[in-house]
C-alpha cells in the first residue's frame, strides 16, 4: 500500500506544481539512502505509468557525487540502478576538501556549503548528460523540519519550493516526493529490501536538522494527526493569516 500512496503523492505534486512535462530529461541525485533510492523507484514507477497511459514520456538519469567522505560500497546500488535499466553515473568530487578549508566555528564542516557545493556540482554533471531537470528527494517530513528551522533560527516563515527554476544555469529542481511522509518511505524500502547504503557524512545524526527532526518526531507522538496538519499548512495558502504592522515612513525620517 505504502508504494500506491507514494505514487499517489508524487502524481498529485506533479498536477498542483506541474512539475514534470512532456520530453523531460531528469537527473536524480543517488545518495545511496533510502530517500533517494526510494524516490528512483517510484518515478520509474511513475514514468512508466505515464508512458503507459499516454500521458507524457520522460527520461531518468541517476546521478551519484563522490563527495570523497569515507569510503561508500555502492555496488548495490549500481546493480539495483542496472537491474531498473537505469545505469548510475558516479561523479568524483573534491567537496570534502573543499569543507575542510572551511569549517564552522564548532570546527566541525558545514552544511550550507555542502548543500550549495553538492547543488553546483550536480547541475554540471546533468547540464554534461543533457538533463533539464533535477529531482531531489526532499519529503514532506523535511518541508516541515525546515519550516521549523526558519521560524527558530531565522525568524522566517518559509520551506523549500517543490519547483524552482534557477536562471543562471537553466536547470529546474524538482522534489517530486514533497506530499509523501518518511514512515512510507521507510516502508517501502523495508517490504521491497531496496538497498541502501549508510551516510559517511561526518555530521550524520549530529546537525541541527538532527535536533529538529527528533522535536517533529516527538510532537507527532504526542499529536497523532500534527504531520498530516503541519504539511498541508505549508500550502493551505486560503487559510494564511499573519500580522503586518503599518509602517508610518514620514516617522522614520
Amino acid at each position: 500500500m505504502s508504494v500506491k500512496k507514494v505514487l499517489g503523492a508524487i502524481k498529485q505534486a506533479d498536477v498542483d506544481y506541474q512539475l514534470i512535462d512532456n520530453n523531460d530529461k531528469i537527473a536524480i541525485g543517488i545518495s545511496g539512502g533510502k530517500d533517494s533510492m526510494v524516490m528512483l523507484y517510484c518515478l520509474y514507477l511513475y514514468r512508466n505509468w505515464c508512458q503507459k497511459n499516454r500521458i507524457k514520456t520522460f527520461e531518468i538519469v541517476p546521478i551519484h557525487l563522490d563527495m570523497h567522505f569515507a569510503p561508500l560500497q555502492i555496488d548495490s546500488i549500481i546493480d539495483y540502478c542496472n537491474k531498473l535499466e537505469l545505469p548510475l553515473i558516479i561523479e568524483p568530487t573534491k567537496i570534502y576538501d573543499i569543507l575542510l578549508l572551511h569549517p564552522t566555528n564548532a570546527n566541525k564542516i558545514s552544511c550550507s556549503i555542502c548543500s550549495k557545493l553538492k547543488k553546483g556540482a550536480i547541475i554540471n554533471v546533468a547540464k554534461q548528460h543533457g538533463c533539464n531537470k533535477v529531482a531531489f528527494a526532499h519529503h514532506g517530513d523535511d518541508a516541515i523540519e525546515t519550516l521549523l528551522m526558519n521560524m527558530i533560527h531565522g525568524a522566517r516563515i518559509a520551506t523549500f519550493d517543490p519547483k524552482m527554476y534557477l536562471v543562471n544555469s537553466q536547470v529546474t529542481f524538482i522534489r517530486p516526493l514533497v506530499y509523501a511522509y518518511e514512515k512510507q518511505i521507510i516502508q517501502i524500502q523495508k517490504d521491497l529490501d531496496i538497498p541502501v547504503v549508510a551516510s559517511s557524512c561526518p555530521n550524520d545524526k549530529h546537525s541541527e536538522r538532527e535536533n529538529i527532526k527528533q522535536l517533529v518526531k516527538q510532537i507527532n507522538q504526542d499529536f497523532p494527526t500534527s504531520s498530516y496538519n503541519l504539511l498541508k499548512s505549508i500550502y493551505n495558502d486560503e487559510k494564511v493569516h499573519l500580522w503586518h504592522p503599518v509602517h508610518d515612513d514620514s516617522k522614520q525620517q
